[in-house]
């Protein structure tokens, strides 16, 4: 029987749980600033997407934006530019506009108070609570999805965890735990416990220092808790894409494209596109003529490629086109088809690109 967690058994596990964190810690990198700023650059990357993708991006975005000042001084291209391959671009976005408002409005600090926080685009209540309570020791607690895991195993709190009626409890539960002096220590300790013991798939239950406090090991339920979300149908998906490549190896990037799909392309530079069904090579043509009043040219086949996003199944297929000449229109961009990284592209774009460099052996 596990006893509730309040007064002496509540306290021993704040003290277990803040002792394991000392000793176990990642070493990360945003781990090694209190500078709220960092601090909220590394959430907004880590939001649905691993830590090991987003390592490399985080140091390249803090060496070349190292302060608030230097991100909202930058053009947009830029910072997508530096974006480009992590995903989920409306974050990068968010991020910038955010930034010009704290430069503007908070004399360049991310501001402490809750409410004025969550004001900023892009900002939830799991954000600002995690860089208020990190950077500034601000008592909030927060509930991303480790943190729920891990208390809805202490709690035993069966079924969907996002159902309103779990989400009150399990952040009731967070908001009872919390260690109001150390704040930025407790959460990220429920976040570092979630990520690397209190894992969905066989936690490493005999290694926790929660273990003793947990309901849901104590009925052997952490197999069943929390209960698997349910999943999206998967959508599938094709678009045909042309790779334009006149005499001097340039090629036409485009921003008005026909399939612009704001998760696949996320109103980046890409190449024409448009989805397609059982005729991908004459609906391109067709897409060309109408977008672009490209007319007679020769469509090869490239190789195809895969590429997922959420609940997308997406069959990229790209076809190459020698021309004589671009065609010069508003909101298009010529340039060396070697040279796509100078500009925001998404990774699916460079799937795209990437078959006209390595084509199909015949």
């Amino acid at each position: 029987m596990i006893a509730p967690l309040t007064g002496r058994a509540l306290k021993t596990f704040q003290t277990r749980m803040l002792e394991w964190f000392r000793a176990h810690q990642r070493d990360l990198p945003w781990r090694r600033s209190r500078d709220p700023y960092r601090i909220w650059v590394a959430e907004v990357m880590l939001q649905q997407t691993r830590i090991a993708a987003v390592m490399p991006y985080y140091q390249r975005f803090l060496a070349r934006f190292p302060t608030a000042q230097t991100l909202a001084r930058a053009p947009e291209s830029e910072v997508l530019k530096l974006w480009s391959g992590l995903g989920y671009y409306s974050r990068a976005r968010n991020l910038h506009r955010a930034t010009k408002m704290i430069v503007t409005q908070h004399n360049g600090q991310f501001p402490r108070n809750l409410d004025t926080a969550l004001a900023l685009p892009g900002i939830g209540t799991y954000t600002a609570a995690a860089v208020l309570s990190i950077a500034y020791d601000v008592p909030l607690a927060v509930v991303d999805g480790n943190v729920a895991r891990v208390l809805a195993r202490i709690k035993a709190i069966r079924g969907d965890l996002r159902n309103p009626k779990n989400w009150r409890a399990l952040t009731a539960a967070a908001e009872s735990f919390l260690v109001s002096q150390a704040p930025g220590n407790w959460n990220q300790s429920l976040m570092e416990l979630g990520e690397v013991v209190c894992t969905p798939q066989s936690p490493r239950c005999t290694e926790c220092p929660a273990a003793r406090h947990c309901r849901a090991y104590a009925q052997d339920l952490t197999s069943v808790i929390p209960a698997p979300r349910r999943k999206r149908a998967p959508v599938h998906m094709k678009i045909a894409a042309a790779i334009l490549r006149d005499p001097r190896g340039r090629t036409l990037l485009v921003q008005d494209p026909g399939a612009h799909d704001t998760v696949l392309f996320s109103r980046m530079w890409q190449f024409p596109a448009v989805e397609v069904t059982s005729h991908p090579k004459a609906e391109l043509e067709a897409h060309l003529r109408k977008t672009l009043s490209v007319t007679k040219i020769s469509l090869e086949a490239l190789a195809a490629a895969r590429h997922g996003v959420t609940f997308r199944n997406i069959t990229l297929l790209p076809f190459l086109a020698n021309v004589l000449a671009l065609p010069k229109l508003p909101r298009t961009r010529i340039l060396q088809l070697k040279n796509l990284s100078k500009l925001p592209i998404s990774s699916a774009t460079r799937k795209i690109a990437a078959a006209a460099v390595h084509p199909m052996t015949r």
